[in-house]
């Protein structure tokens, strides 16, 4: 299975989808926004990045942005529980391979990791 990083402000939501993945098989890595995660990326070299939108100190598309220059290859999952404006649509084009919402089912983000792996 897959080591996947994630990255949200929110602690219920880093521990509902950390849940959600390893009941399904993965190792999971988790930060609590922008800069821890771009850290943890250089540290744990994760298979795919899960990423919230706003955070505070360093936002999600800051962070796709720096991921993507560090690592253009990783795919990367955006989520968001506000997106204002067409914010989501701005992290695809930055090269998020999916983005999603909150709140979502797991199933739909277990698909989204499970074809995003296989993609890449």
């Amino acid at each position: 299975m897959a080591k996947i990083l994630v990255i949200d402000d929110e602690p219920s939501v880093r521990a509902s989808i950390e849940q959600v993945l390893k009941l399904a098989g993965h190792k999971v890595i988790l930060a609590a926004e922008g800069l821890e995660g771009v850290s943890r990326y250089r540290t744990e070299l994760p298979d795919l990045i899960i990423t919230d939108i706003f955070m505070p100190d360093q936002d999600g598309v800051e962070t796709i942005n720096q991921l993507r220059k560090l690592v253009p290859q990783v795919p990367i999952i955006a989520i968001s529980g506000n997106p204002r404006g067409d914010v989501l649509s701005v992290a695809q084009q930055l090269g998020a391979v999916a983005v999603f919402e909150k709140p979502f089912s797991a199933s739909e983000l277990l698909s989204a990791v499970e074809k995003a792996i296989k993609a890449s």
